[in-house]
């Protein structure tokens, strides 16, 4: 008898009650309630800035699932769940066969997809609806989807920072004055002091410190220089001396940290095109090359003493080149839980809505690029696995990987990251990174 007949049966035993009406909404839609009144919370206590980019990671999870969402019934997968977040379920519903939800911990969100692997059981008619029954490049189109939407936000992210807010770009400051004399150098035997500025080398003004570098002549010459300190016009005599990395240049032996400007350069719209591919590139560069070191064995030991030894705490400065906004001057490969990205990004969005532009990109590529590690639970061991199969697969017989003999380097991977998301979110409450003020 389907639900539908015992639903109409005479004696109506099998009616919902409207009790059991009230309490399955309750269940449903409270939740809901409870998740929309945290995030108001998250406004009351820190502000628009943080609600801001709270709802801004979640819909960046929430696209990354959609893409294997999206994929996976494409090629006619069945697809049985699609939550936000792990651990008890706060509100779902069905639609179709698919059930959508919020659950109680915010550390990510999922995809169930059935037959991942062949240790799943499944109704032999719902095999061919199973993603180890499709083809290879099916199966990689799902695996890779994930990653895909994540590069696809941060290439949008970069453009409509470099169309909106310009470029930043380094450029010789007029108004620069000296900050360090080396000791020894031709400067201090002239009596050079920080805060001075040179205007002007042999009677020939100079208005930048880069003017200055160019006329420079060579070593063992003699120079006269043009000297403003305090409101007063002095000047100096000296003999140049070699520069230490290139023998053949002259060198005074002073140094300015505002010598150089960064401002926004306006980019149009054909121009922004290259500038965002060259950004994205160095942003994944530098991603692949602080996963790697972080994740070999003296980047985890590092990180762990860190956690265990508490060090002092680090600041993150603006990155040579790029657009990025910041990254750790002592430990570029500090590793930020989402309590921390969260709290970076709000300060970030303080100061411009720019900053946040960029640095969800950075976060984006980030993710998009740790979700291609070729591990099991991640996204890039699904490729490895259907990458193996075709290989192993030929003369029309179709091989199929053991997934039982991976189960104890996935356990090793997920412990790992329970670790690390443990020891990176004690770092970031008890020694959090602090942006340059």
């Amino acid at each position: 008898m389907t639900p539908q007949q015992a639903g109409s049966s005479r004696s109506g035993q099998d009616r919902p009650s409207p009790l059991d009406s009230l309490r399955d909404s309750r269940e449903r839609w409270g939740g809901l309630a409870l998740a929309v009144g945290l995030l108001a919370l998250v406004h009351l206590v820190w502000g628009l800035p943080m609600l801001i980019v709270v709802l801004a990671i979640i819909g960046m999870i929430y696209l990354h699932e959609l893409g294997h969402y999206i994929t996976a019934r494409a090629a006619g997968m069945k697809v049985t769940e699609f939550f936000l977040g792990f651990g008890p379920r706060l509100w779902s519903i069905r639609r179709g066969e698919t059930v959508y939800g919020l659950k109680a911990i915010p550390a990510g969100a999922y995809v169930r997809i059935i037959g991942m692997n062949n240790l799943e059981e499944v109704p032999p008619a719902e095999e061919h609806r199973t993603y180890r029954s499709k083809p290879y490049w099916r199966r990689m189109s799902v695996a890779v989807a994930g990653s895909t939407v994540h590069f696809l936000l941060a290439l949008a992210l970069i453009f409509s920072f470099l169309v909106l807010g310009g470029k930043k770009e380094s450029v010789p400051s007029p108004d620069w004055s000296v900050n360090l004399v080396v000791p020894g150098s031709a400067a201090q035997r002239a009596g050079l002091l920080p805060g001075d500025r040179i205007v002007s080398v042999n009677d020939s003004p100079v208005a930048t410190m880069e003017d200055m570098v160019a006329v420079l002549p060579e070593p063992g010459t003699a120079v006269s220089l043009g000297v403003q300190r305090d409101g007063d016009l002095l000047a100096r005599s000296l003999t140049l001396g070699s520069h230490p990395e290139d023998a053949s240049r002259g060198y005074l032996g002073i140094s300015s940290q505002s010598a150089w400007l960064r401002q926004s350069v306006e980019v149009g719209y054909l121009e922004a095109v290259p500038e965002t591919l060259d950004e994205f590139g160095f942003l994944v560069k530098e991603s692949v090359l602080s996963i790697g070191r972080f994740f070999s064995p003296s980047g985890l030991s590092s990180f762990f003493r860190n956690v265990a030894d508490q060090p002092a705490q680090e600041v993150i400065a603006p990155a040579e080149g790029g657009l990025t906004t910041a990254v750790p001057a002592e430990n570029q490969d500090r590793v930020i839980s989402i309590f921390g990205a969260l709290r970076i990004g709000a300060d970030l969005t303080e100061n411009g809505y720019g900053n946040l532009l960029l640095f969800l990109a950075l976060l984006n590529v980030f993710i998009g690029v740790f979700n291609m590690i070729p591990f099991l639970p991640l996204d890039g061991g699904h490729v490895v696995i259907a990458t193996y199969e075709r290989l192993r697969s030929w003369r029309g017989r179709r091989y199929t990987a053991d997934v039982a003999k991976m189960v104890p380097v996935a356990y090793a991977v997920i412990l790992i990251l329970v670790f690390v998301f443990i020891g990176s979110v004690y770092l970031d409450f008890t020694d959090p990174v602090e942006l340059p003020g």
